[in-house]
């Protein structure tokens, strides 16, 4: 007697299909969600509408909501509201705390010196929790915004006939969102980084595509992520002597907090680059002074050595700034490897959370030495650069800073591209307003929201691959995507696919 298909059980890993034999209901097999049509339950045929459907994913949203009511999906939407608001605020939140904590001591050493214009700990905690609201609500908005355009167009023209440009308009229409983080704030560098994403997307995509691979496949270079950082470190690192303003405010003051160099230190460095008068010599030597070093400085010297690091060796420098910066990275990668930890790990935390902290413990160490020895090893450069040339200028300066990007071999494959990616957005940014600045950019080219465009013409591309081309993301991403919009359907779960209809 053959078995007779009574359904199809919905689980992460596709549907287990049951059958009914000799009055038995047993699993006969299963299909895995990516596949239109399952052999075992006819999952996808005609007959669909006849069988019972049964769900015990509590994860797959998406899938899920193709089987909801209209409260089901207002349901749907509220809750993929509350963890992008969740996400955003749980990641600025941390990252403002850290910043809050790590400035105190600063604060207060500035006020007892009674400078004006410090900011008191309550207005900048005042300001955290601000920061914090407005990028909740951004990603909330998002997320939600993003869920009922795509429900609205499926529901409107189809899910089925959809399927293939849904998610790249509602990708589109919720990129706006990003307003909610202030009408008069600009976010070109977010902008720039989030359309890297999406290029990067597109690239793999284009790798795996059969008329397109060819042209792509310079992209699958093993090292290309450290010669990204190479650039990027080019650009990044001479703006930070020469010219700080074309650097984003909150990147400037992380650059100068681990670049572990005084104010008069980079202005005297600035001017003996560009070769203008060394009226900043005396402050300099006061500087070391109050360090307990007795430094006398050159007006004829070729070198920029004894304006970096006194009179402490090249090696000797490199080496005790090494021990300085660690101490002071520790607290930036805590929260980088603590906060996805309890995002993307959330059941595994629960399971085996000495493994995983572990791992986060040593991520955290890992990047902090990275970030040490990137920081030391552009002044070492730049020493040596200029001993080796008995000279240091603006292109030489450019050909240091650019050696400085090697140090992110010491960082884990899988993030040198996200470090790299993160740096070439600011680096591109700085570049333009440096040419800007030097008139070989018109003014008019600066639209007044392209961070907005940007930002949506992006999302709308990662939006789309999301949902149509999932293997191009790593997998920890699409544990954050899933958690929050829920896993695409695949066609055999559309409403009127389900009902025998091609929509």
């Amino acid at each position: 007697m053959s078995p007779s298909a009574v359904g199809c059980f919905v689980a992460d890993g596709g549907c287990a299909c049951l059958a009914k034999e000799n009055g038995d209901v047993r699993a006969v097999g299963n299909c895995k969600s990516s596949d239109s049509y399952c052999d075992h339950c006819g999952c996808g045929s005609a007959d669909l509408s006849s069988l019972p459907v049964f769900s015990c994913s509590s994860s797959s949203l998406w899938s899920d909501s193709t089987r909801l009511s209209e409260s089901g999906k207002l349901w749907r939407i509220l809750v993929a509201s509350a963890k992008g608001f969740t996400i955003g605020a749980g990641l600025k939140g941390g990252l403002s705390l850290f910043s809050v904590l790590a400035g105190l001591k600063r604060r207060k050493a500035l006020a007892s010196l009674g400078k004006k214009g410090v900011i008191t700990n309550r207005d900048a905690i005042s300001m955290a929790l601000k920061e914090t609201l407005r990028y909740g609500l951004f990603l909330g908005t998002f997320a939600g915004t993003f869920v009922s355009i795509d429900e609205i167009i499926g529901n409107l023209a189809g899910h089925r006939r959809t399927a293939r440009w849904r998610a790249l308009v509602a990708g589109a229409l919720a990129g706006p969102s990003m307003l909610l983080t202030g009408l008069n704030t600009q976010h070109k560098t977010l902008a720039i980084y989030i359309f890297m994403r999406a290029a990067v997307l597109a690239s793999r995509c284009g790798i795996e595509s059969k008329r397109l691979g060819h042209i792509c496949k310079p992209l699958t270079w093993s090292y290309g992520d450290i010669f990204l950082m190479c650039l990027s470190s080019s650009q990044i690192l001479s703006a930070y002597v020469l010219k700080q303003d074309s650097l984003p405010p909150s990147f400037r003051s992380f650059l100068n907090t681990h670049g572990g160099k005084d104010t008069v230190i980079l202005e005297g460095l600035k001017s003996f680059i560009l070769g203008m008068p060394s009226n900043k010599f005396n402050a300099i030597e006061k500087y070391y002074q109050t360090k307990g070093a007795h430094v006398k400085l050159d007006p004829g010297m070729k070198t920029p050595c004894t304006i970096i690091h006194g009179n402490q060796s090249c090696g000797g420098h490199f080496l005790s700034f090494i021990i300085e910066g660690y101490k002071r990275a520790l607290p930036v990668y805590l929260p980088v490897y603590l906060i996805p930890a309890l995002i993307v790990h959330r059941q595994g935390l629960m399971n085996r959370p000495y493994e995983i902290l572990a791992r986060g413990l040593l991520g955290t160490a890992r990047s902090s030495l990275f970030l040490s020895v990137y920081c030391a090893s552009a002044w070492i450069w730049t020493c040596l650069t200029a001993r080796t040339f008995q000279k240091i200028n603006v292109p030489l300066v450019a050909v240091a800073t650019f050696l400085t990007g090697l140090a992110l071999a010491i960082e884990k494959k899988s993030r040198r591209i996200e470090i790299s990616l993160y740096c070439l957005a600011r680096g591109i940014e700085s570049f333009f307003s440096c040419m800007t600045d030097l008139g070989y950019l018109p003014q008019s080219l600066n639209f007044k929201r392209a961070d907005v465009i940007v930002f949506s013409l992006s999302t709308s591309i990662i939006m789309h691959c999301y949902a149509q081309e999932r293997a191009v993301f790593r997998s920890k991403y699409l544990n954050v995507l899933d958690w929050v919009f829920g896993v695409p359907p695949p066609p055999c779960e559309t409403p009127r696919c389900k009902n025998g209809k091609q929509d």
